[in-house]
């Protein structure tokens, strides 16, 4: 169209109209073929970029709810996993097994000692009594999940107090002897590699190491009064190098670091009398006899842990005394109170049980009893404490095994 025939064009488009029913398009009468052409022409092209527009839209919006729904599937998927692996957590600290069993079974965790491993050396809430009991286990593929769990510490140029910090921080060491000697074993395997030519052989680091560990426990625990000198440290230490002594500077370090910093135990069930007590093997009130003054008074009893804790209210939040039960013995006894038993150390009739207890102004004492007298409501009830008492009764694997590796490595120097 010639540019003469614009101001026209603009005056039909202002006479422009459709109907509001049918929307067909009413023209002027008196406009010309060609103009009438035109305008055809131009409404062809605007239907064509209206349509357009509408498709870039729908186009547009169906982008816009793929990305929306992406996203919100991504965060749901997180949610669910997130949500699956805290279940995963809980699962495990109740029982270890089942619990790196259900993150197996629910893809959050490869069926491989290494990955294993790794979930539990980053611990991300988890139990570290319950890290050390699934690590204990004698099970091919646990032993193969504590190699890879050992070997993820790095000992390279500590000196072995600070690898033992490292490693007992980890998780926290079981109750169990043979556990403890398979953990201990592998510690001091990693600990020779990352450091060669330190000690003569594992031997002399596993049997450094429990001294170490004991030392810890006379020089930090109140309830030993005898605590060992440098001195008595180093003798104690004498021939466990292949026979021969290790250098006097490095024991006297490694007595000084201990002296100046005792070693950091997981707190996450053992110390804290929350879960101490959630769960306990036995609780309910019991009479016990008293250590100087021989009176009977009546005690909440709660059996955890092996130790038997005994409390003067259910609602006390700390108890008046606890009784370790490692290597005690336990018997019926008969007195003027029916259904009594008595806690006592096998062969040693005078000897002061390792115990302790709260004195009324809030000190701490050791306990002065050479043995427990106990009394139940009813003969039922005595069978099933004595039953419950026993089954929690333990051995203090330490000293045995320190015994046993010395043993073994004075044989292998004799021969």
């Amino acid at each position: 169209m010639h540019a003469d025939n614009l101001p026209l064009l603009y005056c039909f488009f202002s006479l422009w109209r459709t109907d509001a029913h049918s929307g067909h398009l009413y023209l002027p009468d008196d406009l010309t073929p060609e103009e009438q052409q035109e305008l055809e022409n131009i409404r062809r092209r605007k239907q064509e970029l209206l349509e357009d527009i509408q498709r870039l839209k729908n186009e547009i919006a169906e982008v816009t709810s793929e990305i929306e729904n992406l996203g919100s599937t991504e965060e749901r998927k997180n949610m669910q996993r997130n949500k699956q692996v805290a279940m995963g957590r809980k699962k495990f600290n109740m029982d270890p097994k089942k619990g790196i069993q259900f993150l197996i079974e629910n893809d959050l965790l490869k069926n491989t000692s290494d990955d294993i491993a790794q979930f539990l050396y980053k611990g991300e809430g988890l139990n570290k009594t319950a890290i050390g009991d699934y690590l204990g286990e004698r099970d091919d593929f646990n032993i193969k999940v504590l190699q890879a769990f050992v070997e993820l510490h790095e000992f390279t140029d500590l000196n072995l107090v600070q690898a033992l910090r490292q490693f007992l921080w980890s998780f926290r060491l079981p109750g169990e002897a043979q556990k403890i000697d398979r953990m201990m074993e592998t510690f001091a395997q990693r600990y020779c590699h990352c450091n060669p030519g330190v000690f003569q052989s594992t031997d002399t680091c596993y049997i450094l190491s429990f001294a170490i560990i004991m030392l810890n426990t006379s020089l930090h625990n109140p309830n030993v009064k005898d605590k060992p000198t440098v001195e008595r440290f180093i003798s104690m230490n004498r021939g466990i190098n292949d026979g021969g002594d290790l250098p006097e500077d490095l024991l006297r370090n490694l007595y000084e670091s201990i002296k100046n910093e005792p070693f950091k135990i997981p707190e996450d069930d053992g110390n804290d009398l929350t879960h101490t007590f959630f769960n306990p093997d036995r609780e309910g009130w019991l009479l016990k006899l008293g250590g100087r003054v021989k009176t009977w008074k009546r005690r909440w009893f709660i059996l955890t842990d092996n130790c038997l804790y005994y409390f003067e209210y259910t609602t006390d939040k700390e108890p008046r005394g606890i009784i370790p039960l490692e290597n005690l013995s336990i018997k019926e006894v008969e007195d003027k109170k029916p259904n009594c038993f008595e806690l006592f150390i096998p062969d040693s009739k005078d000897q002061v049980i390792k115990a302790c207890k709260t004195e009324a102004d809030g000190r701490v004492v050791e306990g002065n009893h050479t043995f427990y007298r106990i009394s139940a409501p009813t003969a039922e009830e005595k069978e099933d404490w004595m039953k419950s008492i026993k089954a929690a009764i333990s051995r203090d694997p330490f000293y045995e095994m320190l015994a046993a590796r010395k043993k073994k490595v004075s044989s292998m120097k004799r021969h």
